[in-house]
């Protein structure tokens, strides 16, 4: 097995037995996210970091949210969303936003990511699929991954040359910054 999927497991593994109740809502008044028009955010699902309280204050704060949508090749495109869970189908286990996806990426200043564990250089372990390191290599927004206390890691995580790391990692109660 190797480690990346072993990192993966485990980190499932102690979110199934932790608390799902904590809030990333403190980032929303970070300096990158307050000077934003368009941000790219997520639909938490299961034991990820929830984004519901945040993604409603982004769109209360006058942003314009956009959400991912997988496209049949395993990439992600970008859809408008304005809070209304009508405008949402479900997809296996995640809902996607409908609509059409916006076509100028360089509109998007700032992106929260889904992640299990990022560590103090920026890089990020995600589910495994590529799909957000494919979609963040297009974007030259800020990146922000989304992680619990304690998957926020001193130890270096594995990295492949296709990874893409974040600018910084918020965990529900502090905002780590990394300088590349």
């Amino acid at each position: 097995m190797d480690e990346k999927k072993q990192l993966r497991d485990l980190t499932r593994r102690e979110r199934a037995l932790g608390d799902r109740k904590d809030s990333w809502l403190h980032i929303a008044s970070c300096a990158e996210i307050k000077s934003a028009d368009v941000v790219a955010s997520y639909l938490s699902y299961g034991d990820e970091p929830r984004t519901d309280d945040l993604n409603e204050a982004l769109l209360r704060a006058g942003k314009t949210l956009v959400l991912p949508r997988m496209k049949a090749d395993k990439d992600l495109e970008w859809i408008g969303w304005g809070g209304d869970r009508k405008e949402l189908r479900k997809v296996g286990k995640i809902c996607e936003p409908m609509g059409e996806p916006i076509t100028d990426l360089t509109a998007i200043k700032v992106v929260i990511v889904p992640s299990l564990r990022i560590d103090r250089t920026g890089a990020r372990l995600g589910q495994g699929g590529g799909s957000y390191d494919r979609a963040l290599a297009k974007l030259s927004a800020w990146k922000i991954g989304l992680v619990r206390a304690g998957e926020l890691v001193h130890e270096p995580l594995p990295v492949e040359i296709h990874d893409q790391r974040v600018d910084a990692a918020a965990t529900p109660n502090i905002i780590t910054r990394f300088t590349h």
